[in-house]
């Protein structure tokens, strides 16, 4: 393992910011697939224009904006070896101040870290970036082009981030520059896209279209960050979890029914329902599976949830506010107990399967 590093993490007052800062501090690595760390942490640095809304015990934060002019200095200052860059609004209407933070906000960012010889920038991103389209593979691996709808504020702006960094590697060779592209996110207390579309009272479809789904647990979101600030992995890498059922099925495993729109009405009035639809529409009409070949082989990660254990824990907590305690047990809440019990003997081989030196 190399010496200890300082770990900069940026967005610490915002959810994702915050769950990694604190798994980082806890020295907690979910994923034991690789016995040998290439660093260790001296110290944690939050960084954020405003403080943290619970005490995450231990770090170090500074109050700033990464667009700082003054933030390189901080950098050098604090001899940063890592910095896991995880500030972006998702909102999905475009707008020049989501554009400033996150398209400038990233490339300003990385502009210091290059002057700054930071060692290793980790970034969150989706695979919304590949678009959705009827010509898209069974299963779209890293490599494929970029096709995400840039009108789309959130995924346009990976779109350019990501881009961005295809030149920003050639010029700066010597940093590792990890990506990790995640599907809809899903979980018991996440705010995502996915988890506000599936609250909705009323669910809308496309009719006649169901297109296989993805999905990633919120913890494995947190663990598999973690895991790319732990170990040197360079390059980008779709995240998801196992299981890839279509939409209807998704539906059902959350516990919601749906309304099917016709297509051409859905395009035709979507301007006036866009926060009925948790991306572009073309998103619940074509697949957009992503391969996860190099997440295995390469990253050497292995999220802990399957889709369907995901699906059903998310159902389970929607459940869990209407229950009275003089309830008996479900069908359901037995299923997510079993769940969790496979989960826990999952997690209990890899650690077996482990070489320790």
């Amino acid at each position: 393992m190399a010496d200890k590093s300082v770990v900069l993490v940026t967005g610490v007052s915002k959810y994702w910011g915050a769950l990694v800062a604190k798994q980082l501090l806890d020295r907690s690595l979910p994923q034991l697939g690789d016995p040998k760390p290439a660093m260790g942490i001296l110290q944690v640095i939050g960084v954020d224009t405003e403080p943290p809304k619970v005490e995450i015990k231990g770090l170090d934060f500074i109050q700033a904006d990464v667009r700082n002019p003054n933030f390189l200095e901080l950098l050098k200052t604090e001899q940063v070896d890592t910095v896991c860059h995880l500030v972006l609004d998702e909102d999905s209407r475009p707008g020049e101040t989501a554009f400033d933070l996150n398209v400038m906000g990233t490339m300003t960012l990385l502009g210091a870290c290059a002057e700054a010889g930071i060692r290793k920038v980790v970034l969150r991103s989706s695979t919304t970036v590949y678009g959705a389209k009827a010509s898209n593979p069974a299963f779209i691996t890293e490599k494929h082009p970029l096709q995400g709808d840039k009108k789309h504020g959130a995924t346009g702006h990976l779109v350019e981030i990501e881009t961005f960094c295809s030149g920003f590697r050639r010029q700066v060779p010597d940093m590792i520059l990890t990506i990790l592209r995640f599907p809809g996110v899903i979980g018991p207390h996440v705010d995502s896209g996915l988890t506000r579309y599936l609250k909705q009272p009323i669910i809308p479809t496309l009719l006649g279209f169901n297109p296989l789904t993805q999905v990633i647990h919120e913890d494995d979101v947190v663990a598999a960050l973690v895991h790319a600030v732990f170990y040197d992995k360079p390059g980008a890498f779709n995240v998801a979890a196992e299981g890839n059922p279509p939409l209807s099925k998704l539906l059902a495993l959350a516990g919601r029914s749906s309304v099917p729109v016709l297509h051409w009405l859905a395009y035709w009035s979507d301007p006036l329902m866009r926060n009925h639809w948790p991306v572009d529409l073309d998103y619940l009409r074509y697949s957009w599976v992503a391969d996860l070949t190099q997440m295995r082989t390469e990253l050497g990660f292995v999220p802990q949830y399957t889709a369907e254990e995901s699906l059903r824990e998310f159902a389970g907590a929607q459940r869990l506010g209407k229950y009275k305690s003089q309830e008996p047990v479900s069908a359901k809440d037995e299923e997510l107990l079993k769940d969790t019990l496979e989960r826990r003997r999952r997690m209990k081989e890899q650690q077996a399967a482990t070489p320790v030196d």
